[in-house]
């Protein structure tokens, strides 16, 4: 298990980029961390990895202390493996040359075995032998991954590792890896901006806020009551709506357009998203977000409910 002790850490005399940070993660669980960008995500996972002299607090694995640069001569926990937004592979050499670099001279078969099927992980087995200079920023992005894992680390830090993929590649290689670190109750943390990685991947979710955490709980906990619309508003759209002199927060789907009610508003624009429209509104002085079937023409008049159980 890895557990997080009221950690802090700032560069030189500036502002802590992490205050007070408290959590820990299960063997084989997958953490989720979210916030704007600047508020310490990456930071977080330098800290974790053993990059960087914490200011305050510990880290353990297991029954194993995470110590900084100050402690190791080559910084780096050995039993996790951390990959960072610059992938730093060794781009003269083919793409299985670069896996199988981690990997025992000894045992070639095995490596041969081993290499094949991480390759197949990140669908790249058709550039088994094409070097990595001539790939593009997403396939780059997916051989560090492959990398990475090919000694099985305990744990697996991933920063926005799925940024430069194509959508149509994304969401398979998120289903084979995540899936893949499950199998192998390998545990991972990964930042990302990605309200998806969270939702749909995550067992726990943190949301960091100017270098603080200001939730922590299941992705589904915190999606369904998130405290503020800063934490809504990294997942979708987000209405905050004054009722009753009362502040409540709703996203598109949380609003239907009815036939009769006390709610009037009046449809500024209509976008579409594919499956649905998003309309933006205007009630009572306040912008609004519904999602409805159909496009809806400028000025038109609507009648809305609130329908916070869909």
């Amino acid at each position: 298990m890895l557990k997080v002790t009221s950690i802090s850490f700032k560069y030189h005399q500036k502002k802590p980029v992490l205050e007070g940070f408290n959590f820990f993660l299960p063997q084989g669980e997958h953490l989720c961390i979210m916030g704007e960008s600047g508020c310490g995500k990456s930071t977080l996972l330098k800290a974790i990895y053993g990059l960087l002299d914490l200011n305050d607090g510990k880290i353990f694995w297991k029954e194993e202390q995470i110590l900084g640069p100050k402690h190791h001569l080559v910084p780096g926990f050995e039993k996790f493996k951390y990959v960072a937004q610059d992938f730093d592979l060794m781009p003269f050499i083919s793409v299985s040359e670069n896996i199988q670099k981690f990997l025992s001279r000894f045992y070639p078969e095995e490596s041969k075995k081993r290499t094949e099927e991480l390759l197949e992980v990140i669908e790249m087995t058709a550039f088994a032998k094409t070097k990595v200079k001539n790939l593009s920023g997403g396939q780059k992005q997916r051989v560090a991954i492959a990398r990475a894992l090919a000694k099985e680390p305990e744990l697996l830090l991933l920063d926005e590792p799925f940024g430069q993929i194509d959508n149509f590649k994304k969401n398979t290689l998120r289903r084979n890896l995540f899936g893949y670190l499950k199998e192998k109750n390998i545990s991972c943390i990964i930042a990302t901006h990605d309200k998806n990685d969270a939702l749909s991947f995550a067992d726990k979710l943190i949301i960091i806020k100017n270098n603080k955490m200001v939730a922590n709980d299941s992705p589904r906990a915190i999606y369904k009551n998130p405290k503020e619309k800063y934490i809504a508003a990294l997942f979708d759209d987000v209405n905050e709506l004054t009722l009753n002199n009362e502040s409540i927060l709703l996203y598109p789907d949380q609003l239907k357009i009815t036939d009769q009610s006390a709610m009037m508003a009046t449809v500024l624009k209509s976008y579409f998203k594919g499956s649905y429209w998003l309309i933006e509104a205007m009630f009572n002085d306040q912008k609004v977000f519904v999602n409805h079937f159909k496009e809806l023409k400028t000025r038109t008049k609507i009648h809305l409910k609130i329908s916070k159980d869909s």
